[in-house]
């Protein structure tokens, strides 16, 4: 088969993430096709759009007929919106989909230990809520389709540029919706341009919403170029954006809004990047509990979407650092984020280091630390790499929540030179975890207890959590 070519054939086997196989024979021989978005089961009609040294991947053209188990009707986006990959299937399967493809990949990443997998896993969490779970979307402005109306919500499943208007997207709640659809309507109305990213010319980039699944606080922020001031005057911009807060102030919300911002970004890169904040409505934060605690959101802090979820995956984690423990350790807490771990293990710890790259994500921790009465923690703003040179203190344990990419290879040469005896590593990509397991047992560590949490119903992500322990 060339590229270009067109087939049809029943999915056989399913890799993460979301990458099906149909093997597809001819005159000339038979062929082992990778398909991203055909899930096990379903029959597929698809097209190849690359092939190199002999392999073939194709584009997903349509899905002709559904697995056996899916039952579930999807949202009205489905089809077109890149969001959700899971959603036709009951909530039972989709964690069995999961469990599978991720036991799978860190058993062939263990190779001659794989069977380490089956004595330390431990099983599969579900999420409290299936569906209107999330407590943070990033809404992205564009069109359509080329040269089409103006358009607000996620970007088209295979499509760097067309975006899809999600204002029935099931994995948020209503407040999330109303937002949406009323600043939609809102800019719409005007005519203001969307920033178009290969022209750099426009206005409107991004959308973001967050809130609180407890305390029901609200945070959005309008993310624009400054190329307002190609139409209008500063008084004129201004009275634009202070007529939207307006519009969504006059929202009947489940939720109530604890902050309004507008932020500039005439950065190149298509990211949500603050070149300049300014607060149209209350304050640039808002406040959630996890687990009894209370912690302090910044606009760009990491926290985790799924707030339920979440307790469930910090309560492992403090369960696999913490049983059997005599004494109280010093913990490093890389990655921190806005501090949540590291104040979660606190009680338990004789003093906790929590290192961040993102300042006002540290900030936030200090604050919400202080606010829980915790004074044993210390946060470090800095990349994990530099700082751990400049931290006198020694940990016992390790606590790992890297980013999707994983670990610096440099950073976890220092962290493996500790030697700890325990390392908690949570994983939100373990496609990572897997690349990076391999040089823990390189280095001495093995594997002892294992389990997933799944923050992200509909979706293929999943958090892995694993705690390592070094040989003796």
């Amino acid at each position: 088969m060339k590229k270009g070519d067109s087939f049809e054939g029943y999915v056989t086997k399913y890799d993460f993430p979301n990458v099906g196989h149909v093997v597809v024979s001819d005159e000339n021989g038979t062929y082992d096709i990778k398909i991203k978005n055909a899930i096990l089961g379903q029959k597929v009609k698809g097209t190849v759009n690359k092939k190199k040294h002999g392999l073939l991947e194709a584009r997903l053209e349509e899905v002709i007929e559904r697995a056996p188990e899916e039952t579930a009707e999807p949202c009205p986006h489905y089809k077109e919106c890149g969001g959700c990959t899971y959603q036709t299937f009951p909530y039972e399967s989709q964690l069995k989909i999961k469990e599978k493809q991720i036991v799978d990949m860190l058993k062939k990443s263990l190779g001659d230990n794989a069977a380490d997998i089956d004595d330390a896993y431990e099983g599969i969490l579900g999420s409290p809520d299936e569906s209107e779970y999330r407590n943070k979307m990033e809404f992205s402005f564009g069109d359509e389709y080329k040269d089409g109306p103006l358009a607000l919500g996620m970007h088209k499943r295979n499509s760097t540029y067309d975006v899809v208007n999600t204002f029935y997207c099931r994995i948020v709640d209503e407040d999330f919706r109303q937002i949406l659809k009323t600043t939609y309507e809102y800019f719409n109305k005007l005519n203001i341009p969307y920033y178009h990213k290969m022209k750099h010319e426009g206005v409107l980039r991004h959308l973001c919403v967050r809130k609180g699944r407890k305390s029901g606080e609200i945070l959005l922020f309008l993310v624009t170029s400054s190329q307002w001031d190609k139409k209008y005057s500063k008084e004129e911009w201004e009275g634009i954006l202070e007529a939207w807060k307006n519009e969504l102030l006059s929202i009947n919300t489940k939720g109530k809004f604890a902050g309004i911002l507008h932020i500039k970004n005439d950065s190149l890169a298509d990211a949500v990047i603050d070149e300049g904040s300014t607060i149209l409505y209350g304050k640039d934060y808002f406040e959630e509990e996890l687990l009894g605690l209370k912690f302090k959101i910044s606009p760009f802090s990491f926290f985790q979407n799924n707030s339920l979820a979440a307790e469930l995956l910090y309560s492992k984690v403090k369960e696999y650092l913490l049983s059997g423990v005599e004494g109280k350790p010093v913990v490093y807490d890389l990655y921190t984020g806005t501090g949540t771990i590291a104040q979660l293990v606190s009680e338990a710890t004789s003093k906790t280091i929590g290192v961040e790259i993102v300042e006002e994500a540290v900030e936030a921790a200090k604050i919400s630390a202080k606010r829980n009465g915790i004074d044993n923690c210390e946060f470090i703003a800095g990349d994990v790499l530099k700082c751990l040179d400049d931290i006198e203190t020694l940990p016992d344990y390790i606590i790992l929540d890297p980013p999707r990419d994983g670990i610096n290879p440099k950073a976890l040469e220092k962290i493996l030179n500790y030697g700890v005896k325990r390392i908690v590593y949570v994983s939100c990509k373990p496609s990572s975890l897997a690349r990076d397991i391999r040089v823990f047992y390189e280095n001495g560590y093995k594997l002892e207890k294992m389990c997933l949490t799944d923050l992200f119903p509909s979706t293929y992500h999943c958090e892995t959590v694993v705690l390592l322990n070094k040989a003796e």
